[in-house]
């Protein structure tokens, strides 16, 4: 069965660069994939790589393709309207438009608790809605596909000492996430995603459902222990949670520990303005304001502060469970609109209203603090942060000890479930989304890894073009 991969493998690729060379014939006369590369990076970071200096966002980027893919979301929709990656039209004609998370990666599921830092019950969905909106179905799922090879690339190259990761300290005893694995689990994603359609058409009620169980045995079990620790009532809520990490407790109230390089002063008249400005949206008193640095990888020009929320009358440590860290973010439009604003008018609403829109839709019970305001001529995102929320990164569950191609499997399995439940949810009225799911899907399950495959080569491929244009000496 491996051997038959391998060989199904190489001759995808050779489809792939054959398309390519047409592509390089047509459309692409016009423009060559260099100027693409840095018209989709300037026209999402205000800035073009090879413009002097590289900034670290298109540093890091240029590390390894998996960061490359995370950081350029805009030209994965720019590539999906020149044709250069090719969606089976049929799959999209036959389901409906729903609600889509729009940058589905393998880093964007992780652990959370609903109604933001709110809430105590800890579940596992999907994380990042900065880019969501009303599109196909179909862009999440090839997008996470994309990213399980390239996660598996960027694990394996660790391995062999391709690549670095501040997140491992020795490889050691360590092996990596195969690529015969990887394929295998972007199969088991699509059929996760489509078992829990037929879930969602035989019982009404699973749309209400959430995946929070795991047994001692799944790949996730380890997070959704630590992530449960970490939330309101947990072991560990006054050293690991966010606002633990936060928050300096050595005076009466607590304040933004600015001895953090994720944290900057701001000046007074800039604490004043926001004050004024986002009091009314927070549900409590404002007590400290700090300007986040350096969170994110896909945007670099965006601005964001975190506001420390709590009770006027904080008496000491203990009524830390009552305070919480709310988020502003500056939005922008999100990266499929560029292209495809026009399949829906939700679409047409402001960046900041429609990422509230999309989060509130699909997800059960969203951050109780969860809106957008008008400022300094900018859509703003105001949201809870949790206190629990867990991530995953690829290094989490493609190196490891013993077994990283089953646990690999179990996580996708697991994060296909969650998002066909996010998606559901774009129409609570009836099952129509699922039913066109559990019929047309299946038949294009094979084009979806084909799809991933081929376009997994073309960002190996962008990485080494920027590369070259962050470091043009070389």
């Amino acid at each position: 069965m491996i051997q038959g991969m391998k060989i199904q493998l190489y001759f995808q690729i050779l489809h792939f660069w054959f398309k390519v060379w047409l592509n390089s014939k047509t459309t692409l006369i016009i423009m060559s994939r260099e100027e693409q590369i840095v018209l989709a990076l300037q026209k999402a970071d205000g800035i073009c790589p090879g413009d002097g200096a590289p900034i670290e966002k298109h540093q890091k980027m240029a590390a390894n393709p998996f960061r490359f893919f995370r950081g350029a979301a805009g030209l994965f929709y720019d590539d999906i309207a020149a044709g250069i990656l090719s969606i089976p039209e049929d799959l999209n004609a036959h389901l409906p438009i729903t609600t889509v998370q729009g940058d589905c990666h393998l880093s964007n599921f992780g652990f959370l608790t609903e109604e933001g830092s709110h809430g105590d019950k800890v579940i596992f969905s999907p994380n990042g809605f900065d880019d969501a909106c009303l599109g196909y179905a179909s862009w999440d799922l090839v997008r996470f596909g994309v990213s399980i090879l390239l996660a598996q690339d960027y694990c394996e190259g660790i391995v062999r000492g391709e690549f670095s990761s501040e997140e491992i300290d020795s490889i050691e005893g360590l092996q990596a996430t195969s690529a015969e694995g990887a394929i295998v689990a972007i199969q088991g994603f699509v059929q996760s995603y489509i078992e829990q359609c037929q879930v969602l058409l035989g019982d009404d009620k699973a749309r209400h459902k959430v995946v929070n169980k795991f047994d001692k045995a799944h790949a996730l079990y380890p997070f959704c222990k630590k992530a449960k620790k970490r939330a309101s009532g947990g072991k560990q809520f006054y050293s690991k949670s966010a606002l633990a990490k936060a928050v300096d407790l050595t005076g009466f109230v607590p304040v933004f520990d600015l001895s953090s390089d994720k944290f900057e002063a701001l000046d007074d008249a800039l604490y004043r303005e926001i004050f004024e400005v986002f009091s009314p949206y927070v549900d409590d008193n404002i007590l400290d304001i700090t300007r986040r640095l350096g969170a994110g990888t896909g945007s670099i020009n965006m601005d964001r502060f975190y506001l420390l929320v709590g009770p006027q009358d904080y008496m000491d440590e203990e009524d830390l469970q009552l305070c919480h860290i709310v988020e502003v973010k500056e939005q922008r439009m999100a990266a499929p609109l560029t292209h495809f604003e026009t399949l829906s008018p939700v679409n047409r609403l402001n960046p900041a209203h429609l990422t509230v829109s999309c989060q509130r839709r699909m997800q059960r019970k969203p951050d109780l603090v969860l809106d957008e305001v008008e400022w300094r001529d900018s859509h703003w995102l105001v949201r809870s942060r949790h206190h629990s929320k867990v991530g995953i990164d690829p290094e989490d569950i493609c190196i490891l000890s013993a077994s990283p191609d089953e646990a690999l499997l179990q996580y996708v399995q697991s994060c296909g479930q969650a998002l066909a439940i996010a998606h559901s949810r774009g129409d609570r009225r009836s099952t129509r989304f699922e039913q066109a799911v559990c019929e047309y899907l299946p038949e294009h399950a094979d084009d979806i890894l084909d799809v991933c495959l081929t376009y997994a080569v073309q960002v190996q491929e962008d990485t080494q073009i920027l590369r070259a244009l962050n470091n043009p000496n070389d």
